[in-house]
């Protein structure tokens, strides 16, 4: 039984009804992230990647792509995924642990997503990754916090957003059975149990300008959910 997010993440789950679920979710997810790259040449890190179903859509648009995530196992199947991949964007790919990052990329990042990730974190971990980017961010380069649960958003407003992007995706009936599923699932124990994180807006912006960035907040938000908020910084 997972203790942890990272345990969770590590293991197996089914956090999407469907593969179709997955397809939409991380077709929406590269093209918000292609939006946002400054250009042909910047190398661009996603933090808390997860699956990246669409790296090499992200790939082709960038000069490297740098896929970080804390748990191993992701790790690992992304590394055999690309390295096994006969696409020309897969050797734009890189795949690195949060460790790694920090001493591989410093002051070389264009842009530095991180998407969906923040509610899993603890205030000490979230003090880590924005040290982290201050020291990997080059001249002019950005961070991108994005999906961010604010404070007064419960489940409810989840499951209602879930339905409705199921609806007009076309995977409506799995996304009942999913949810039906998650009823009785490690996610919901460890949501009661651990919790998500959320966030209030000012309070974050605060946060980020006290970190050493100049934020603002960012629209739209990445992903389906407009009800969740996105953030751009810069050093400052």
């Amino acid at each position: 039984m997972a203790s942890s997010w990272l345990d969770f993440w590590n293991g197996s789950h089914r956090i999407y009804v469907n593969a179709r679920h997955a397809q939409v979710h991380y077709a929406k997810i590269a093209a918000d992230f292609i939006a946002l790259i400054p250009s042909a040449d910047a190398i661009v890190v996603h933090w808390g990647c997860g699956e990246a179903l669409q790296a090499l859509t992200v790939a082709a648009h960038c000069r490297c792509l740098v896929l970080c995530d804390a748990a191993s196992a992701i790790r690992g199947r992304l590394t055999e995924r690309f390295a096994a991949s006969t696409e020309p964007d897969a050797a734009k790919i890189a795949v690195c642990s949060p460790e790694d990052l920090r001493t591989r990329y410093v002051g070389g990042i264009d842009l530095f997503v991180v998407n969906s990730v923040l509610q899993y974190l603890s205030l000490a971990e979230l003090d880590q990754l924005l040290a982290d980017v201050r020291a990997l961010l080059a001249p002019g380069g950005s961070l991108v916090v994005a999906d961010v649960i604010p404070r007064h958003d419960d489940l409810v407003s989840d499951v209602r957003n879930l339905l409705a992007t199921a609806w007009a995706k076309g995977f409506f009936i799995a996304a009942l059975f999913g949810l039906a599923a998650t009823f009785f699932s490690r996610y919901r124990t460890l949501r009661n149990t651990v919790g998500l994180a959320r966030h209030d807006e000012a309070e974050f912006l605060s946060g980020l300008r006290a970190a050493g960035f100049t934020a603002a907040r960012l629209q739209p938000n990445m992903g389906f959910d407009q009800r969740r908020m996105a953030f751009r910084a810069t050093l400052r």
